[in-house]
Parts: structure tokens; sequence; C-alpha cells
């Protein structure tokens, strides 16, 4: 009989997190495991890319909450207030403060949830996959009847709004508690230790085969530039740190070399990127492509990958670019020291643009040196299958 798992997340965005799921699912055997995705909304550029025979289901009730989760209470009670329902606008009101006080939001998930029983389904594995997010955490351990649950933590919980007393009453009753990177895990334990014998390390999955079938896809670049390309690939938001390469790109433009800088993706950070981009007379040499589900032609056609990162958990582009052997930059976020030796297989940096911009000129100036990484990159095994042996033990 095939083992029932269900994976929560918020939605299907192209990010990540969600394609670290579906690489995930893709290599768990078809005849031993019966898949559902449970989202939050429906939502998002990797709905597609969900694989025929796994189901995939929502959760109704998250449109009336949204606000209520994601704006600030006070405004959320003065909207309630407006409209006349003033016994909610106190019991939101009411409802924040206690959480402010005790620092943890439980009770008011309890409350948002109240008229709504435990889901019907009953699974083998249940996991909150969009980690940390308390919300998700919260549904998974009260409103999932499952034998086993998981709990998976994408980020750097220093880095993020992570509440370690929530953690500490909800993480603690999970079976299990997966965590992308040593660093990352490190960081966790640090502010949550009580989960020390829980925590396991699981590094995000990239299947190789697949990137390189992807890689020949699609078409890639189009404006037949004959410099030198660099490329990242990363939703547009400040943790993401495309302003940095904007600042060192500025640098090595006025320093004449031939290149162009493109980045894959898109964010809230678009426009802000897009004046600066202009204020460094950038217009035609700093390339916003936009999203792509399939940045894999991209990656394959490049010069130097770039990773100008603030902070990750495990950087699943930085692995996707190691894996098509491309010569790398990357900054010193959680988990990039795992990912590339120093000088070996690419180089690290610091968060800045003037570190940034010494390393690709390091990089441009020496060609044996690009040669050199790639071969390096070449000879790695893939970590695949040492991975998913962890959830296969675990599952059973």
């Amino acid at each position: 009989m095939r083992k029932k798992i269900v994976f929560m997340l918020i939605n299907m965005n192209i990010g990540g997190t969600e394609k670290a799921l579906l690489n995930m699912i893709n290599e768990m055997p078809k005849d031993k495991y019966d898949i559902t995705i449970l989202m939050l909304e429906e939502y998002g550029g990797f709905l597609k890319f969900i694989p025929s025979e796994v189901r995939v289901k929502y959760f109704t009730g998250y449109q009336s909450m949204k606000d209520l989760l994601n704006k600030p209470p006070q405004f959320v009670s003065l909207h309630l207030l407006k409209k006349g329902r003033v016994f909610k606008a106190v019991t939101i009101l009411f409802l924040h403060i206690i959480t402010k006080i005790v620092k943890n939001r439980s009770l008011f998930y309890k409350y948002l949830l109240r008229k709504y029983p435990p889901l019907n389904e009953e699974y083998d594995v249940a996991v909150a996959y969009d980690g940390p997010m308390d919300f998700i955490s919260y549904f998974v351990l009260k409103k999932m009847k499952s034998k086993t649950k998981i709990q998976w933590i994408h980020f750097d919980i220093t880095k993020t709004g992570f509440n370690p007393k929530f953690a500490s009453e909800v993480y603690s009753k999970f079976d299990k508690v997966f965590v992308v990177s040593n660093e990352a895990r490190k960081k966790l334990l640090g502010k949550v230790p009580i989960l020390k014998e829980k925590t396991d390390t699981f590094i995000n999955i990239s299947s190789l085969q697949m990137i390189k079938s992807q890689s020949r896809d699609g078409e890639g670049f189009t404006d037949r530039f004959d410099g030198l390309r660099i490329l990242t690939v990363g939703r547009l938001s400040a943790e993401k740190g495309q302003d940095l390469a904007i600042r060192a790109f500025s640098k090595l433009v006025k320093d004449g070399y031939k290149v162009r800088w493109y980045c894959v993706g898109d964010g809230n950070c678009r426009g802000e990127y897009e004046r600066l981009i202009k204020k460094y007379n950038l217009e035609d040499k700093f390339i916003l492509l936009g999203t792509d589900p399939n940045p894999y032609p991209y990656i394959d056609q490049c010069n130097i990958y770039v990773q100008p990162s603030r902070h990750e958990g495990y950087c699943l582009t930085l692995m996707e670019a190691r894996l098509l052997r491309k010569p790398i930059i990357t900054t010193c976020f959680t988990g990039a020291k795992e990912q590339i030796k120093n000088g070996v297989n690419g180089l690290i940096v610091g968060m800045n643009e003037d570190e940034i911009f010494q390393a690709l000129v390091k990089l441009i100036n020496d060609n044996d040196l690009r040669e050199s990484f790639s071969k390096n990159l070449a000879e790695e095994t893939d970590d695949c299958k040492h991975e998913m042996i962890k959830i296969f033990d675990f599952v059973g």
C-alpha cells in the first residue's frame, strides 16, 4: 500500500522553496507514495509543473482570513469599525495585544480557525513545508490528521521574523524538523535548543538530468551580444541583493569592460531597481528579463553566475549554476560555504558591491581560473540520492 503524504505551503510561486518541492516530488517513486499538495491559495507560475499524479487541494478558508494574517491588526480593526463590526474589531485588537504580551500567535490562529474542524482525510505523513511560516505550522499541527508530522525550515531564521517561543511550543510537537543547510540548522538550534534531537539537515534537491534537459528546451539569450554575459536568477527583492549587483556592475562599465548583466526573476523591488539602473545609465547593459519558470538556458549560456544575496537558507539557484558548471561568485550568506569552496569551485565575497566588483574583475581577466572552476565543478558528485534516503528512511 502506498504511503499518503501531504505537503502544505502558501502557493506555487516561482521560487526556490516551491522548486525544491517539485524536485523532491519528482524523485519519489509513484508506486510507493500517494502525494497531495495543500495550498493556501491557487496561485503561482509553478502550478502547471505539478506532476499529473499529484493531487492538489486548497484551504478555502484562507481568503477570508488573509488580511487578518498579513495586514497590521490596527488597520484591519479600523476597517472593521468603519463597517460597523465593533465586536470583531475589538476581538482582533484584544488578541493582538495578548499575542504581543505572550510573544506567541497560537491563540490568534486558534481564533481564526475556530470554525474549521480538522480535515477529514488522514495521511501517513503531513509536512509543514513552507517554513518558517507559523500559520502553516499551526494548521498542520492542529487541523491535519496524520501518523507523522514534519516541519521544514527553508531560511536563515535569524534574518526573518522568527518567533522562538512559538517554535519551542509548536515545532517541538512535530516528529521531525528538516533544515536546508547545516549552518541554518545551527542557527535554529541556537534559538530553539529544545529541538536538537528532532532536527536534521536536508539539502534542497536538484536533478542534474532534468536541468540539463530543460537547459536545451528554451531559447535563452536573444540579443546577440558578443561580450561576457553575467547572470543572476532570483526574486527581485532586498534579500536577493540585486541592488549590490547593479552598483558593482556600474564600476565594471565605468572601467570599460565589455559585459552585460542579466537578471531572471521579478518581485516587489523591480521599480526601485529600474530607477537604480537608470541612475547609473545602465538601461541597455543591466537587463531585467522578468520571470521565467525555466531559467536553465540562461544559466547554461552565461559566462559567469553571480549570487549577490543578503540571506538564504540553502540557495537552489546556486546549486543549479554548480550543476551546469558555471564559474560562480557568491556572497557569504548562510549555506554558501556548504556549496562553494572559495578559490576552488568559485569565489565567496562579502555582501557589498566593492567585493563583488573585485571578484568579477578577477574572473573576467583570468579565463584559466574560470575554466578551472568549471572543471572542478564537473568532478563533483550529485548529493540528490543521499538526501532522498533521509526522507525515505523516516517516512518508510
